[in-house]
């Protein structure tokens, strides 16, 4: 999911993983929150995204450390767009949202997560993201994990599921449905998108704590 992640070559899994469709990111380490946005909402960051695009915010995203980050759309072929100031009204938004969800997290958890790095991602058709985990070598602040689908009228058809793994290498495909927020535990634990046949969205990040 990050700009820098490090991939991992795929192994042999089942279809067996234990995923929660409760809030506690504790319980299995991994959470689904649907409908986290109304859809007006939803509609409103997929408005955001095409201005940004507009604009050229949106960069090839690439893989590696700090000092040898390459493109490489065999392992990861969506381009990015970091949320930053100045931020559009449903951005404001979003970003109040999941600082509920950060003040949550440390009540319940006691996690210590102190602060959101958010970014925009889009895959075209025929791109996807390898294996990878989300905290590069030597770097543990990315804490909690989170994608927020923005796929309205997502089919299976569409494909780009998000594919994740347990430690036994075990996975399950969590469809991109609008509106869905799924976070997880960040260390170790290995994700990967799924080839898309169609346009696909969301916003990524992660909750971090202090450098």
């Amino acid at each position: 999911m990050d700009d820098d992640g490090d991939v991992d070559d795929d192994g042999d899994v089942s279809d067996s993983l234990g995923v929660s469709n409760d809030p506690d990111l504790w319980v299995s380490g991994v959470s689904i929150r649907d409908q986290f946005l109304a859809p007006a909402q939803i509609h409103s960051l997929v408005e955001c995204a095409h201005r940004r695009r507009a604009h050229r915010g949106f960069d090839s995203a690439r893989i590696g450390s700090e000092r040898g980050l390459q493109r490489r759309e065999e392992i990861r072929g969506d381009s990015i767009c970091w949320i930053t100031a100045p931020l559009l009204p449903a951005e404001k938004v979003l970003l109040e949202e999941l600082e509920h969800l950060r003040l949550e997290l440390n009540r319940e958890a006691l996690l210590g997560l102190f602060e959101l790095e958010l970014h925009y991602s889009w895959y075209p058709p025929g791109a996807g993201y390898a294996r990878h985990v989300d905290q590069p070598h030597g770097r543990t602040q990315r804490q909690v994990s989170l994608v927020l689908y923005l796929n309205e009228g997502w089919t299976p058809a569409a494909g780009g599921e998000l594919r994740i793994f347990d430690a036994a290498g075990r996975h399950r495909d969590i469809e991109p449905i609008a509106g869905r927020l799924v976070h997880f535990l960040t260390p170790e634990r290995e994700h990967a998108v799924l080839p898309t046949h169609s346009d696909r969205m969301s916003i990524s990040g992660w909750f971090r704590t202090r450098d």
